[in-house]
Parts: structure tokens; sequence; C-alpha cells
């Protein structure tokens, strides 16, 4: 409201603003990035896996009640098409994994390149689908201010998250500080893409209402391989020095 006020910013924004805070974690990013750092690999592994699960269900929940859906979708019915557009295919690719790992490992098949490849087309397909369309009407104001806000935001979040879990009280280790930076800040954009068109299906606030996440992604990541050096050289002359190291088995929600 206060926006609304000061600036005529899109609402339509805000509300995608909204629904972006209401995203689960990525698997991928958050654990490549930490991997690379050298920050605790198994602790981002599980929180990210954790956290996309639970999005499943409590996502869903969050944005209906903050920001509601014209389309008014059944609550049971935005469920089951998240099962079988997410649960279904994870179930099925880690019953193949099981039954085929061995042979899969023979073959040499490039999945994370081809997990990548997927990826990409996912975000060019929104991409090409958001501003496609005719009734589109975003001033350039409220774009550019949208992209700003976003990049202040995830710099402040991932500061708060480095100060908070620094302090000696936490008993956190630098290992840790690392892999809680980008679990807690990163967003998904293959989860949270189906669950704003499964949401608001046919809505004609689809398009704008996706830009946020769409502006998000792709920023997460740059900042994040922007600060891979900088992070690492600072893991590298306190993880020796602060913080006495705990059980290799405990994990962060």
């Amino acid at each position: 409201m206060f926006l609304d006020i000061v600036v005529p910013f899109e609402k339509l924004l805000l509300d995608g603003l909204t629904i972006l805070s209401c995203m689960p974690p990525p698997v991928s990013s958050a654990v490549i990035l930490t991997r690379a750092i050298g920050g605790n690999e198994a602790a981002s592994i599980f929180n990210s896996a954790f956290g996309s699960f639970l999005g499943i269900f409590v996502t869903p929940a969050l944005v209906l009640e903050m920001v509601g859906s014209t389309a008014h979708v059944p609550a049971s019915k935005i469920l089951i098409q998240l099962m079988c557009t997410v649960v279904l295919p994870l179930i099925l690719g880690q019953t193949v994994r099981r039954n085929y790992k061995i042979w899969l490992e023979r073959q040499h098949i490039p999945l994370s390149d081809i997990g990548s490849a997927i990826l990409l087309l996912i975000i060019y397909t929104t991409f090409c689908d958001t501003f496609s369309h005719q009734n589109l009407h975003v001033d350039n104001f409220s774009l550019i201010s949208m992209v700003l806000m976003i990049i202040i935001l995830q710099v402040f979040l991932l500061l708060l998250v480095f100060y908070i879990t620094t302090r000696p009280c936490l008993n956190f280790t630098p290992q840790d500080t690392v892999a809680l930076m980008f679990c807690c800040t990163h967003k998904s954009l293959t989860l949270g893409i189906p669950i704003i068109k499964i949401i608001f299906g046919n809505d004609d606030s689809l398009s704008i209402i996706s830009i946020p996440l769409l502006i998000y992604h792709p920023t997460q990541i740059l900042l994040g391989g922007l600060l891979v050096p900088v992070i690492g050289e600072w893991l590298s002359t306190t993880s020796h020095t602060r913080y006495p190291r705990l059980p290799s088995s405990t994990y962060y929600v």
C-alpha cells in the first residue's frame, strides 16, 4: 500500500513479489554454489531437498492465503496436479535410478547437462509465454524498479543470513554458514512456475506475476557466482580459527 501511494508501481508485480517470497528453495543452484565454495554440502542437499518437498504442500497454501487466486481453483485440484507434475516424476526418477543405477553409469549419459538444458527450456518458454501476450502492460519504471528491488533484496538477505549464522552463540561452523546463505535465499523456478500456472490457470495476471520469479532466478545464480571467490576466501581464513566444528551428521533446516 505504501508503494502504491508514493509511486505508481504495478500492483501485479508486487503480488508477484509476494508469491516469490512463498517459493521453496531449489535443489541445484544452492548445492552447486555450496560445493564450489567448500561449504557443508550435505546440509545444503538436505535443506534443499526437504524444502522443495515441503514446498509442494506449503507454497500453494501460502500463495492462496497471501495473494489468493481469481481462478478459484480448489485446493484439492492444486494438490493433485502438483503430485502429478512434481512428485510422480520424482518417484519414477528415483525408482529408475535405484534399479538401473549401474547400467546408467555405464552409458555415461550426461544427466546434469540434460537437466540444465531442460531448465533453460523452462525459462525460455516461460519468458516467451510471459512477453508474447498482447494484453501485457508493464511500464518501464515498474519493471526496472523490480529488477533493482530484487537485487537489493538478495544482497540484503545474504548479508542478513551471514550476520545471523556467524554469531558465536548459534555455534554454526563457517561451512554451515555457506550452505545456509544459499539455501535460505534461493528460490526454485522449476517448482515455482508450475505452482503459479496451476493456481492461476488462464488468469490474465499470470504473465505479470511470473516476472519477479523470472528475474530472481538468474539473478541469484549470477550473484552467487560473483560471491564464490569472496566467500571462498573468507572460508579459507576462518574455517580453522572460528567456531568449534559440530558432528558431521548434524543438519540444519
